[in-house]
């Protein structure tokens, strides 16, 4: 296995060490199985994170671009929504438990909280932007992960979940061209 991306002490859910856990077997070993779930709850930290900045500026975008704005936050909070059952559930398939707590992703994401006062329609944009690119940054650091432990299923979804993320950064930039 190669080397793993690592961000500060990121808690990952230990595999169970109950006597009557069936044993997990395939095809990948139990460190790379742990060190694929520790970048999958990276991915999942951020995308949870981006999700409820892209629903709050949903709920609080104003201006002349409100309508169009407005309507495209929510499918793109839907996608990001839907997404984390994806990414939470190969945590699981791995024999690790998710993150699932405030607090558990606060120590482990990259995406910037949702700033405290809504900012203008624009400044969303671009910190929407913004935040897709991370988590398209992350979730590419992890591919190599994947791959090499032979863990096709994560390689392919996290290679999904970076042309999610890049398309939907480049229709947000978009909307920032003058």
């Amino acid at each position: 296995m190669g080397k793993v991306p690592t961000k500060g002490n990121a808690q990952v859910a230990q595999e169970s060490g109950s006597r009557n856990a069936p044993i997990i077997n395939i095809g990948i070993d139990r460190q790379d199985r742990a060190a694929i779930a520790e970048g999958l709850s990276r991915v999942l930290a951020d995308t949870y994170t981006l999700y409820l900045t892209t629903h709050n500026f949903h709920w609080n975008v104003t201006g002349p671009h409100f309508n169009s704005l407005h309507a495209m936050f929510m499918g793109q909070y839907t996608e990001l929504w839907n997404s984390t059952d994806v990414i939470a559930e190969r945590i699981r398939a791995l024999g690790h438990y998710a993150p699932g707590s405030y607090a558990e992703f606060s120590k482990i994401a990259t995406v910037p909280d949702v700033p405290p006062t809504p900012p203008k329609a624009m400044e969303m944009v671009r910190i929407l932007v913004k935040g897709h690119e991370t988590v398209s940054r992350i979730a590419r650091e992890f591919i190599p992960v994947a791959e090499e432990a032979g863990d096709d299923p994560t390689a392919d979804m996290l290679t999904a979940r970076c042309t999610v993320h890049d398309q939907t950064a480049w229709m947000l930039r978009s909307l920032l061209e003058e």
